[in-house]
């Protein structure tokens, strides 16, 4: 009898071993086709896409450049939906350019619903539409432009970012604000803590969009920080990002990345 509770014992263990390597090794890969549609918002020049509810700033300093898109809120996911990349490519429509050329983008933005608007004439982002809003760059690669809407194909996709996770910092002495950027994999971010040189492990939450906070004074230590990611659940440690004398303003960068 003890010796088949010990081999049952031995079978769990082994069991919990095999699904923490299976998780530690978890790699995003793309799903399958789905169909919505697509507009896009501001000109050639895609400056009224900076910023946007993902707080990623100058898309262009950070390195996201014009190949964007706003997500409606069921994508959007309350900011989850913050850094997830995307294949779109027009099917169906007169618009669409011939071969059905794919794009990728990146989510930086929020589509908002407009519920003085129909969904279908106007209310383009209104729940529980799946919708893309890209800027203008993006979406006169796969259609022409004056056709404002078109019927697309998109998939979810691993980021093709380089380098590692990137954390700009803000706050002040008692308030840590870390945006997170540059996030390979599934691209989004569903949980992270942070860990001086002098303390242990601090769960930080969500401030908004990409953005995590922690009420500590952390001024003076060296930084870590573990990320969850929200599709695959793996966990990672960016261990040392930011040196004891890190500040403000600045952006430092990761050796390591989810794939």
């Amino acid at each position: 009898m003890a010796s088949s509770s010990s081999s049952l014992l031995c079978n769990l263990g082994l069991l919990v071993v095999a699904m923490a390597i299976a998780r530690a090794g978890a790699v995003f890969r793309p799903t399958p086709w789905s169909t919505a549609h697509a507009t896009f918002y501001g000109d050639e020049s895609a400056s009224e896409t900076m910023g946007g509810a993902c707080g990623y700033g100058n898309l262009f300093s950070t390195g996201y450049g014009t190949n964007t898109a706003a997500l409606s809120s069921v994508l959007f996911n309350d900011g989850f939906g913050c850094g997830s990349c995307y294949q779109i490519r027009c099917t169906g429509a007169s618009a669409c350019y011939r071969g059905s050329p794919i794009v990728t983008v990146t989510a930086t933005n929020l589509c908002p619903p407009n519920w003085a608007q129909p969904s279908d004439n106007g209310g383009w982002c209104n729940p529980p539409r799946v919708h893309f809003d890209m800027s203008k760059p993006a979406f006169m690669k796969i259609a022409d432009w004056h056709a404002g809407i078109v019927p697309v194909m998109y998939r979810r996709v691993p980021c093709p970012v380089r380098g590692g996770i990137r954390f700009l910092l803000q706050g002040n002495g008692y308030w840590l604000l870390a945006f997170v950027m540059n996030v390979g994999g599934g691209g989004d971010v569903a949980r992270m803590w942070v860990k001086g040189s002098n303390t242990g492990w601090i769960s930080m939450s969500q401030n908004w969009g990409a953005s995590y906070q922690a009420f500590s004074r952390l001024g003076g230590q060296s930084l870590s920080f573990k990320i969850m990611s929200y599709t695959t659940s793996n966990t990672i440690i960016a261990s040392d990002v930011a040196p004891s004398n890190w500040n403000v303003g600045l952006t430092y960068e990761a050796t390591v990345n989810f794939h």
